[in-house]
Parts: C-alpha cells; sequence; structure tokens
C-alpha cells in the first residue's frame, strides 16, 4: 500500500523504520491529554443500513436514496478492496510471538499507513472546509484542554494533536521498549486501546469528510483494505471498544457502524 503511493508520488509523514516513525514538529504548541467523544445530536438522511436503502422521503425510492446514501456505501465503492479472503489470516498472533510485541507492531503499521492516507487529503483538510473533527452528521469528537474542559477543533489540528500524541508514546522507550531485555507495561493493554480508539476516530472522519478526494485517485480499494485490517485487528485483539462503532441511539447515521454492517452483508467482515 505504502509503495503505490509512492509510485504516485505521494510523499508519508514519515519514512523512518515501523517501531520508530517520525514527523515534522506540529505547528501547534505540545497536544494536551487525548480527545474525548462528544455527545451527538441526532443525524439526518441516511441510517445505519448494511446497504444503501431509501429513507422515507416525498420523491421516488431511487431519487432518495442518491440524495441521503453516502458515497461510501455505494456500489461499487463499499466493495472497493486490495486484498480479498479472511482478514483474520493476517492479524492472527504467529506462533511464539509475544502478545503485546505483535500488537505494538502493527499499531506502528497501522499508524504509519494511516498517515500515508492523511496526507493525501492534507490541502483539502483545512479549517474552513472542516472546522470541527466530525464523523457524520452531529457527530463531532472533542479535545479535552490544560483545563480539561471539552472543546471543538478544527479536523486538521485535532487530527495533528493525536498524531503528534500517538507518535510520541511510539518513542517512549518504557511504552514502545525497542532495546533487548526491556519488557512491556503492565498497563500496556490499556494504552494500546487508547492509541487505537484515537487512529479509528481519525478513519471516520476520512470516510466521512474525504471519501470522495479517494474514489477520484482510484484509491477506495486501497482505504477499504486498510480500514477492515484495522478493524479486524482491533476486535481480535480487543482494542475496537464497542460504544466507538455506534452512534447513541438506534438509527442515527454514524460512518463506523455503517461500514461494518454493510462489510458483514458483503461477507468482507465477519458476523
Amino acid at each position: 500500500m505504502s509503495a503505490f503511493l509512492s509510485s504516485m508520488g505521494i510523499g508519508a509523514r514519515n519514512n523512518n523504520s515501523a517501531r520508530s516513525p517520525s514527523r515534522p514538529p506540529a505547528a501547534t504548541p505540545p497536544p494536551p491529554p487525548p480527545p474525548q467523544a462528544s455527545q451527538p445530536q441526532p443525524g439526518q438522511g441516511y441510517s445505519n443500513a448494511p446497504l444503501p436503502r431509501a429513507q422515507p422521503a416525498n420523491g421516488p425510492a431511487q431519487s432518495a436514496n442518491k440524495q441521503s446514501s453516502p458515497l461510501y456505501l455505494c456500489y461499487p465503492f463499499v466493495k472497493a478492496a486490495l486484498v480479498k479472503g479472511n482478514f483474520k489470516t493476517i492479524v492472527a498472533l504467529p506462533k511464539y510471538v509475544d502478545v503485546n510485541e505483535w500488537v505494538a507492531v502493527n499499531l506502528v503499521d497501522l499508524f504509519n499507513n494511516l498517515n500515508l492516507f492523511y496526507a493525501v487529503v492534507t490541502e483539502f483538510c483545512t479549517v474552513e472546509n472542516n472546522p470541527t473533527m466530525s464523523a457524520g452528521p452531529g457527530m463531532d469528537y472533542t479535545w479535552i484542554d490544560a483545563s480539561r474542559k471539552r472543546v471543538k477543533l478544527p479536523a486538521p489540528q485535532y487530527i495533528d494533536y493525536v498524531l503528534t500524541w500517538v507518535e510520541g508514546l511510539i518513542k517512549d522507550e518504557a511504552v514502545f521498549p525497542t532495546k533487548a531485555g526491556r519488557e512491556f507495561s503492565p498497563n500496556f493493554p490499556s494504552v494500546a486501546r487508547h492509541i487505537y480508539t484515537q487512529l479509528l476516530r481519525i478513519f471516520a472522519h476520512l470516510y466521512h469528510a474525504h471519501y470522495e478526494v479517494y474514489v477520484h485517485l482510484s484509491m477506495e480499494g486501497h482505504l477499504n483494505s486498510l480500514f477492515a485490517h484495522f478493524l479486524t485487528f482491533g476486535r481480535e485483539f480487543d482494542l475496537l471498544e464497542p460504544k466507538e462503532c455506534r452512534a447513541p441511539k438506534e438509527g442515527w447515521p454514524f460512518v463506523i457502524g455503517d461500514l461494518m454492517d454493510a462489510w458483514r452483508g458483503l461477507g468482507i467482515l465477519e458476523p
């Protein structure tokens, strides 16, 4: 996937080894503690359906579909993929490999790949275009500032805070040990789950706000395969928080739950 992006002349945010990524220093001050999700408001339009379907409307059902179904749930894009078959084979823990080491290596690899995909849309992900970190109608993520207050940030600033925070953890030997004789901390599973959650929210924003760019570049299959891999890995190692997959109320739209439903129906993800 990285080779594909490089062949297109799209630079990654880092080119170092998997266990020690580096990115240019953020223009913003060092980030405060990781973000939390705000309580969303009722959504509008499309529903949590495995595939696009008509919503109650005054016009024909087909017209309602075109107006209400997001692009990532529409054929042929929803089924576009580079990888065919069972993703569990890819994420399965190899024999004799420590589970913390396997989770750490995969998190770094997924982080690096997500950096690449975000680099594709940075010129479109601007304060003007994305004044909030949105993952769907009425679903915004908020940041916890230094005063422990929830604040809404523009998506590019929010994402930069998250990526800077994750990179700092990856470079911390106490969290991601790389030297012989050093062991993972007992709280590593909790840290890994928190990192995973923040990366998941970036995926959600990319699908909601910038999926058209990937379609324009014929990259929807690459993004879909990476995200399906990411979701399968999270489920396999108990990193995927159920509350991050659904809107708070039934019938509200939410990109992660909608895609998971669609991909289960298509056999891309296991039930």
